[in-house]
């Protein structure tokens, strides 16, 4: 079995920082990164959001804004150094162009060919957004305001702005989330009170992130990344769907075992025990039900600690005791009580906001699931 570092996928209010949790119970041996391209992603030169894109206090006050991919990828580096199996949870639109733009690689990681974290050689842009230096001559453009898109090369296939030779660095596995659950979860932490917490204040749609997972898993499996067996399932991920067939454009590389691992936060809500195990099972982590109780005082400053950067979107998972299955299931609603409900908590504007978002990422969320694992 592989032990590459973990690289769970997901995107905004998937449960996925109480998934983080169940593994930083396992500090002797795993070491958990959090949401680290986010640094990249919101507030340094190669930024591909917009959110801050206008706001160069709030950029500097972060703490981010001299992170390029590169930096974060030798943080990556340096985690592993510790021998311990590297656990990185991070959404995975922080890794692509928003709204569907096409990608190119990032320029910090533009010349990057040995792996994860490895020095780049001369030509390589260490904390510019759009320049490189040739011939001695640096052309950086570090006070650019909108540093994409990049000057640089795309790669056939690939939506996101990391080299696939990176990429394959890691074990890849899924979290996936109801959009009715998501949405509205993630819009709540962009209006008040929570908002001069989270310093998000608005919500933006672009960051609902689903057609970014689907887009980065259908990647990876088209390269044979990932696949095509299925965790948990006997049948092949094409018999599934037989739109997209496993090329492997001409490397002619796979990674054994490393399984389609896709779970559903609902799932994993209604029986932890079970879904956790088989996950630790695919991605070859040594489970133990005490990783599901983190009820320890010694823990806890640690654990505030590494979610301080995204202050007010952990709160709940900071503030529990473990991960217990839920005591009723979750109730069935229709479309017009999921409409109602939301008109009630956040008026007829934001409802029909939320519907929108929804709707628009349904497909994605239901793709994905197919191949979610079943126990």
């Amino acid at each position: 079995m592989s032990q590459r570092p973990i690289f769970v996928a997901t995107h905004p209010r998937a449960c996925s920082t109480a998934f983080e949790r169940v593994f930083m119970t396992r500090r002797d041996t795993i070491q958990c990164v959090h949401e680290p391209f986010g640094d990249a992603f919101y507030y340094g030169p190669e930024r591909l959001a917009t959110r801050f894109q206008d706001d160069e206090k709030a950029r500097l006050e972060s703490g981010f804004s001299q992170s390029t991919y590169k930096t974060v990828m030798d943080r990556i580096e340096r985690e592993a150094s510790e021998g311990k199996r590297v656990f990185i949870k991070d959404i995975i639109h922080y890794l692509l162009p928003p709204s569907g733009k096409p990608a190119t690689i990032a320029p910090s990681l533009d010349r990057l060919k040995r792996g994860v974290g490895t020095e780049t050689n001369s030509h390589t842009v260490e904390n510019g957004c759009n320049g490189h230096e040739e011939s001695g001559r640096s052309t950086k453009q570090t006070s650019q305001k909108h540093p994409y898109p990049y000057h640089t090369e795309s790669e056939p296939g690939n939506p996101t702005v990391m080299p696939k030779e990176l990429l394959s660095k890691f074990h890849f596995a899924f979290l996936i989330r109801d959009p009715h659950f998501s949405v509205p979860s993630y819009y709540r932490c962009t209006i008040p009170p929570l908002d001069d917490v989270t310093g998000f204040y608005y919500y933006d749609p672009a960051e609902a992130g689903y057609d970014e997972v689907r887009r980065t898993f259908d990647y990876l499996r088209s390269v044979q990344l990932i696949g095509p067996h299925i965790a948990t399932k006997e049948q092949d991920a094409d018999e599934i769907d037989n739109k997209l067939k496993p090329v492997v454009n001409g490397i002619g590389e796979t990674h054994e075992s490393t399984e389609i691992c896709v779970i559903d936060a609902d799932d994993m809500l209604e029986k932890p025990g079970p879904v956790i195990e088989a996950f630790c099972r695919s991605v070859g982590i040594e489970y133990d039900p005490s990783m599901l109780d983190w009820n320890n005082e010694a823990e806890q400053q640690q654990v505030c600690e590494a979610f301080e950067k995204w202050r007010g979107f952990h709160n709940d998972a900071i503030e529990s005791k473990g991960l217990t299955a839920r005591t009723h299931g979750r109730p069935v609603k229709t479309e017009e009580e999921f409409d109602a409900e939301w008109r009630k908590k956040y008026g007829p504007e934001a409802a029909a906001l939320i519907r929108k978002s929804v709707d628009e990422n349904m497909a994605d969320y239901l793709y994905l699931k197919q191949f979610a694992m079943k126990l």
